[in-house]
């Protein structure tokens, strides 16, 4: 399996921020994963080779894609980066401040909107989402600003309570999460620590967060299912038994 989709590249945008719960899936799969930190003093942007098997943009909390002062200092060629994938197929997983950069990789826009810690209840749209996998309802918990507005060519598989996108999906091989699927509480911690910036009054949300853990990883389960059946990250064995 290793050999047939590679290693995926993960671009990390701050060391409290990560792929949480997803590793445990990813490693169960034996699918391998490389983190490219472009924020740190040697950090660089993986090349099309390196992120050849997939590529993973995942969110940095206060960080956004708006133009102004809380911009990723590397949101344009990160854009550049992932409009390349999507022009050679190339498989994409895209979270929080990640599914902004696929938006508009894709040829979408950014609404500017302030850091906010949201912890919604996200709805599938069509219960064909994640080829059937995607549980109806699932927890969406987002840490971070502004919001993506889709091309005319994405589809919204998901939205949440206020009908705006909570999973979408551009092109054949590309979703973004306006949240972190497989979030921890511990993550969160540390982003509000890290930075000067955070939400007015975290703590009963945080809170309600730590009672999230048993939802979170249940979702988790069918959605990493079905996101590895799409994105092309099985092994020939595991396709071969998968239900129809």
């Amino acid at each position: 399996m290793a050999d047939r989709i590679r290693t995926l590249a993960v671009i990390q945008h701050d060391s409290a921020e990560y792929l949480g719960l997803i590793e445990d899936h990813l490693e169960g799969r034996r699918i391998r994963f490389r983190y490219f930190r472009p924020f740190t003093t040697d950090g660089q942007l993986p090349g099309s080779t390196e992120r050849a098997g997939g590529l993973v943009l995942l969110g940095a909390g206060p960080w956004g894609g708006a133009p102004g002062p809380a911009r990723l200092p590397t949101f344009e060629p990160e854009v550049a980066l992932t409009a390349d994938a999507l022009a050679h197929g190339v498989p994409i997983l895209a979270i929080g401040l990640g599914a902004l950069i696929l938006c508009v990789a894709g040829g979408g826009a950014i609404e500017p909107a302030p850091l906010a810690f949201e912890i919604d209840v996200a709805e599938r749209t069509t219960t064909a989402a994640l080829d059937g996998y995607l549980p109806e309802r699932f927890p969406s918990i987002r840490y971070g600003r502004d919001r993506p507005l889709l091309p005319p060519s994405a589809q919204v598989l998901a939205v949440d309570a206020a009908q705006r996108p909570a999973l979408f999906r551009i092109g054949a091989r590309a979703f973004g999460f306006a949240g972190h699927p497989g979030v921890k509480s511990a993550m969160i911690e540390d982003l509000i620590m890290e930075f000067p910036e955070s939400p007015p009054d975290p703590g009963p949300a945080l809170a309600q967060l730590r009672t999230l853990n048993a939802a979170i990883e249940g979702a988790l389960v069918p959605t990493m299912t079905g996101l590895v059946r799409c994105l092309g990250w099985m092994a020939p064995d595991d396709a071969a038994h998968a239900p129809g």
